[in-house]
């Protein structure tokens, strides 16, 4: 979870009821899930997790109720980047105070167009508001935040800050940027799917952030075990069924309902199809047309 051993990280789908409060009940139990199924951390309220429909005291009300449910905080990275320094500072520091190994941060995504200097000084500005104590996982997301970090600035926050911004989850989509990531020198990178997996653990990674994993966890972190366990060739055939799996799902559908209808149909929960808006669920004819497929 901290570069020691390749894993897999699971970006938790949030579960609403249908007043579309957070289910926590269904939360602490895919969390369980996850774990058990070999993955190596967890990351509530991420992109997957509809992360920017969900309020502040919600998320940390969430992460709360993991944390007393019996999830090891050292095993949770929450996703806390906001459009501002305070309220990312605000939410960040309640998230280190629960004992989270660490939070994942969004560079702020409202202002387009904004220079290095300024990402760099908002940075600063955040370590120095929520204390030494913070380990920040930088959010590289571009197509959706539009505001991305290049590898040039994650570099230059590393230096500033070894012991506070200590790794990135790379969701560009572009290998490229991600072995730029790999060669800065003792920074944690993840990338943000399962398709560049092998190649990225060959270059060091430390395994990958996929949101495919709330399906096909267990999938995954065999992958990775084959490759730390040397089996290269298989390895090769069960990244060949992960890659396989994840083009499906994505082909036709968004992820998020996509799974969503997936886990209520496994759970027999209902409730697990619920999305907030703006977001729309997926309908129970294509759930099974996809289930189906995969």
């Amino acid at each position: 979870m901290t570069g020691r051993a390749p894993g897999l990280l699971t970006p938790l789908l949030t579960p609403f009821n249908d007043d579309l409060s957070i289910a926590t009940d269904l939360y602490l139990g895919l969390a369980r899930e996850q774990l058990a199924a070999g993955c190596a951390g967890l990351l509530p309220f991420g992109t997957t997790g509809e992360a920017l429909s969900v309020g502040i005291d919600e998320r940390i009300d969430a992460v709360r109720a993991l944390v007393d449910g019996g999830i090891d905080p050292a095993l949770l990275i929450p996703g806390t980047g906001l459009s501002n320094v305070a309220d990312t500072a605000r939410l960040s520091r309640a998230c280190m105070d629960l004992g989270c190994a660490g939070v994942m941060t969004l560079p702020p995504f409202y202002y387009k167009a904004v220079t290095e200097e300024g990402l760099y000084r908002y940075f600063v500005e955040l370590v120095e508001r929520i204390g030494p104590d913070v380990r920040i996982f930088l959010y590289h997301i571009p197509p959706v935040a539009v505001v991305g970090i290049s590898p040039q600035l994650a570099a230059r926050l590393h230096e500033r800050f070894p012991e506070q911004i200590i790794g990135i989850k790379d969701s560009s989509g572009d290998w490229d940027n991600t072995k730029a990531l790999l060669d800065i020198d003792g920074l944690i990178v993840y990338p943000g799917s399962e398709l560049p997996l092998l190649d990225a653990l060959e270059r060091g990674a430390s395994g990958c952030i996929s949101a495919t994993a709330n399906t096909n966890g267990a999938a995954i972190v065999d992958v990775i075990r084959a490759y730390v366990d040397g089996d290269t060739e298989r390895a090769a055939t069960l990244h060949e069924d992960v890659r396989r799996y994840r083009l499906t799902l994505l082909e036709n559908h968004a992820p998020i309902p996509a799974q969503k209808r997936l886990l209520a149909m496994r759970s027999g929960d209902a409730r697990w199809a619920n999305v907030r808006p703006p977001l729309s669920a997926l309908s129970e004819e294509d759930g099974r047309a996809l289930a189906a497929l995969l």
